[in-house]
C-alpha cells in the first residue's frame, strides 16, 4: 500500500469517480487555476478541463445553489467550500433545498451531491474560521454527514459519498491534510453510516470522530500506562449514526467518554448521550462524560486555543473519572 498524505487521497478519490462517471465534476473557490486552497485539487485542471474543474466567484449561497440544480437533472457535482465556515452563507441552499427536494417532489428528484472543505478549528485562525458544523447539518433529515480520521478513511468515504444519491456533508480538516496514511492501489469503498474501532480495550469506551481520534488515540496509550483498557470508537459517520457499534462497545465496557470537537450545547456529542441513557442504560456502570470545546468563541491565541480545545489530558481524566478513579 502506498504511503500518501490525506491530500492526495481525497485527489484520488476524486480523480477516479471523475474517470468513472463523466457526470462527477468539482467546482468551487479556487479549485482550479490555483490548484485548490490546500492543493487537494492539484492537477485536477490539467487532467479534466474547465468544464469538470470550475472555479467560482467568492459566492457560496450561488455556487452552492448551482450545484444543487446540477445534482437535480443528473449530474453528480462536488462543492469545495475553502471551509465549512463559509458553508452557512449557502445555509438556506442546503438545508431547505438538497435536504428536502426529494422528500418535497415525492421521490421524482435525486440531489446526489458532495458538499466537502475543512471543518473546525485549524491554528490561530480565531472564532469567524473555527466553527465545528457537523451539529448543525446532522440536525436536518435528507443530509449525510461524514468525516474520517485517516488517509484510508478519507479516500474510501469520499468515493462513497460522490456515489450516494443523497446530499452528503463531507467534513475534512486542514490540520490533517498533510498526513500519512497507508492506501491501497487497488478500488476500495468504506460503506456510509459504518463506525471503526481503532482500538480495543474493555474498562472504558472513547466516541469521537474526526481529528479528535488523534488526541483520543493519545488518551488510550496514557491510559494503557496507568493500566486502564480503552476502547476507542471512531463513528466516521454522524449521521446516519452507527447506532449498533455504538451500543454493543458501552454494553462491552459499561463506561463511555464522548470527546467532540464543538459546543457542549445542543451539540452531537448531546445527543450521543441521550441516545445511551434511552438505549444502554442498564449497562452503563457510571454516567456518561462529554468533553467538548469550551463554551466560548474561539480564541486566536495559541494558549488560548489549546486551552478550549479537547486535550489527550482531559479525556483521560474523565475516562478515569468514569472508572471512579478520580473525583
Amino acid at each position: 500500500m502506498a504511503l500518501i498524505p490525506i491530500r492526495e487521497a481525497l485527489r484520488a478519490a476524486m480523480r477516479e469517480e471523475m474517470q468513472r462517471d463523466p457526470s462527477v465534476f468539482l467546482m468551487g473557490e479556487e479549485v482550479a487555476q490555483y490548484d485548490g486552497a490546500y492543493k487537494v485539487s492539484q492537477g485536477m485542471l490539467a487532467e479534466f478541463g474547465p468544464d469538470r474543474i470550475v472555479d467560482t466567484p467568492i459566492s457560496e449561497c450561488g455556487f452552492a445553489g448551482l450545484g444543487i440544480g446540477a445534482a437535480m437533472v443528473g449530474m453528480r457535482p462536488i462543492i469545495e467550500f475553502m471551509t465549512w465556515n463559509f458553508s452557512l452563507v449557502a445555509y438556506d441552499q442546503i438545508v431547505n433545498s438538497a435536504a428536502k427536494i426529494y422528500q418535497m417532489s415525492g421521490g421524482q428528484y435525486k440531489v446526489p451531491i458532495v458538499f466537502r472543505g475543512p471543518n473546525g478549528a485549524a491554528e490561530n485562525l480565531a472564532s469567524q474560521h473555527s466553527t465545528s458544523v457537523e451539529s448543525l447539518y446532522a440536525h436536518f433529515p435528507g443530509l449525510k454527514v461524514v468525516t474520517y480520521a485517516t488517509a484510508y478513511d478519507a479516500k474510501g468515504l469520499l468515493k462513497s459519498a460522490i456515489r450516494d444519491d443523497s446530499p452528503v456533508c463531507f467534513l475534512e480538516s486542514e490540520m490533517t491534510y498533510g498526513m500519512k496514511g497507508e492506501v491501497p492501489d487497488e478500488e476500495y469503498l468504506i460503506p456510509i453510516g459504518k463506525a471503526d474501532i481503532k482500538a480495543e480495550g474493555s474498562d472504558v469506551t472513547l466516541v469521537t470522530w474526526g481529528k479528535q481520534v488523534f488526541t483520543c488515540q493519545a488518551a488510550v496509550e496514557t491510559l494503557k500506562s496507568q493500566g486502564v483498557s480503552a476502547e476507542l470508537l471512531d463513528l466516521r459517520t454522524i449521521r446516519p449514526l452507527d447506532r449498533e457499534a455504538l451500543f454493543n462497545s458501552v454494553a462491552k465496557t459499561g463506561r463511555c467518554v464522548v470527546v467532540q470537537e464543538g459546543y457542549p450545547f445542543s451539540g452531537v456529542g448531546a445527543e450521543i448521550v441521550a441516545q445511551l441513557q434511552e438505549h444502554c442504560f442498564d449497562l452503563l456502570d457510571a454516567p456518561v462524560l462529554r468533553i467538548t470545546n469550551r463554551d466560548v468563541p474561539q480564541p486566536y491565541a495559541t494558549n488560548l486555543e489549546k486551552l478550549v480545545m479537547p486535550s489527550a489530558e482531559r479525556v483521560v481524566t474523565a475516562a478515569r473519572r468514569v472508572l471512579g478513579l478520580e473525583r
